[in-house]
């Protein structure tokens, strides 16, 4: 057997959300952050299907963008916002998938451009995990996926500078389907940096955000992850 990287996507959300009920890691009565992405959607579906199942009740959910908000819309899973009551600003476990995964489990995130909303529930959930088809697992990050920079527009030619003295290139993420930049769900531009040496990923995440004009990175590095990752083989390791 060889799974397609988009059977490995379903077959990993659908086991996670599985085997952290089998562990009670995950339980009725929960707050959880659902993430955004490929990836992330098999594991809201899969979520869906055990509220309707009875396995799981009472869940309150918190969705990282437009595109998971109206995904739970349409599977029937309740949708709140980090600043509800029923929430209070924290999180029982958060969820979601990731770009790239190194041996630390350290992350990029936010290809699907929602690293803004997906970091203030990831740091806020006192058990993060993260979803991933093998593709996702690389020996180091920074130099081959590119690393999303969320930034206000006024900023881009200093932003862009200032990553430039970090050793890294910056591009302008363009809009499919749009003309022009592409448009966060807060408002906000996106650079797209990389680096041609592997940088320190948790000293670039702090460096980062101390540039004005940044609003957030991709790169994840503290709260480290439970990782399920499935394989071509249809197996799924959890580390």
């Amino acid at each position: 057997m060889s799974l397609t990287q988009s059977e490995q996507k379903a077959l990993v959300g659908k086991y996670a959300i599985d085997k952290l009920i089998e562990q009670k890691r995950f339980f009725s009565g929960m707050k959880i952050g659902l993430g955004t992405g490929s990836t992330a959607m098999p594991a809201v579906e899969r979520l869906s299907e055990r509220i309707k199942d009875g396995t799981l009740s009472d869940i309150k959910a918190v969705a990282t963008s437009f595109q998971t908000t109206i995904a739970c819309e349409n599977l029937g899973i309740p949708v709140f916002s980090m600043n509800a009551k029923e929430i209070g600003g924290h999180l029982d476990l958060a969820i979601d998938g990731a770009d790239e995964i190194d041996p630390e489990k350290r992350l990029i995130k936010g290809g699907g451009g929602a690293l803004l909303i997906e970091k203030i529930v990831a740091y806020n959930a006192d058990s993060f995990v993260i979803v991933a088809d093998q593709s996702k697992d690389v020996s180091s990050i920074g130099t081959g996926f590119a690393v999303p920079v969320e930034i206000v527009a006024e900023a881009r030619v200093t932003v862009t500078q200032a990553l430039e003295k970090l050793g890294a290139t910056c591009v302008l993420r363009q809009g499919v389907r749009k003309a022009g930049p592409v448009i966060t769900d807060n408002g906000n531009l996106i650079l797209d940096i990389l680096w041609k040496e592997i940088p320190d990923a948790a000293e670039m995440e702090n460096e980062i955000n101390r540039i004005v004009g940044v609003v957030e990175n991709g790169f994840f590095c503290k709260n480290t992850p439970t990782v399920f990752i499935a394989r071509e083989d249809g197996s799924v390791i959890e580390r």
